[in-house]
């Protein structure tokens, strides 16, 4: 039974060969599909006949990882913790999968002369417009894209993968627009404090 079992016993099982080691992936599958039942059951965008692709995505994840284990609590929450992970990461690229990313940048109705223009009725709070007319102006149109696309909640893989860059480029990208977003707001006059909140 999984409730038997210590970490040490986990860790020596999951390591071994032949039967004992068959017997404790069998159990931590278990174990594993419970926990993400629990976990993901209330989520909308969770869909029950994908819970065995993660389910065997963790299992090869904590495989492979055992040695990162470091004995600060129960393996069992361990190892449901490093699932969910999987999961929710997994969740997220699917949701993003069939969203182009031009399209999702043309839908945040980002226009720069809106912005600037806006009138009593659609009236932004300063620092906004403000953002708005430094990531029309200020940015390239790759950084552009970047920030608007982590702004809308886009995953960074899928940016990546639609933009045809590492994720080292996309990270590189993706600071380099935050810092001359940051730098634009300062030049406006607008403090730390106040910016922090709207580009982090």
């Amino acid at each position: 039974m999984t409730q038997d079992r210590d970490n040490y016993e986990w860790i020596n099982a999951l390591q071994a060969e032949g039967p004992l080691r068959e017997t404790a992936v069998f159990d931590l599958r278990e174990m594993l599909l419970i926990g993400l039942k629990a976990a993901l059951k209330s989520r909308s965008d969770f869909v029950a006949s994908l819970l065995d692709d993660f389910v065997q995505d963790s299992l090869v994840r904590i495989l492979r990882s055992l040695d990162q284990f470091q004995n600060r609590s129960r393996f069992a929450t361990w190892a449901t913790a490093v699932a969910i992970r999987v999961a929710l990461t997994e969740l997220r690229k699917r949701r993003w999968r069939d969203v182009s990313l031009e399209r999702l940048v043309a839908d945040t109705g980002f226009e720069p002369s809106a912005a600037v223009e806006a009138t009593p009725d659609q009236e932004r709070p300063p620092i906004i417009t403000a953002m708005y007319r430094i990531i029309g102006s200020n940015l390239t149109d790759k950084q552009r894209t970047v920030l608007l696309a982590e702004i809308k909640g886009m995953a960074q893989e899928e940016i990546a993968r639609q933009m045809g860059c590492s994720r080292n480029a996309l990270y590189k990208l993706s600071h380099d627009a935050r810092q001359r977003l940051k730098q634009g707001l300062e030049n406006a006059g607008f403090t730390a404090q106040e910016y922090a909140i709207t580009i982090h």
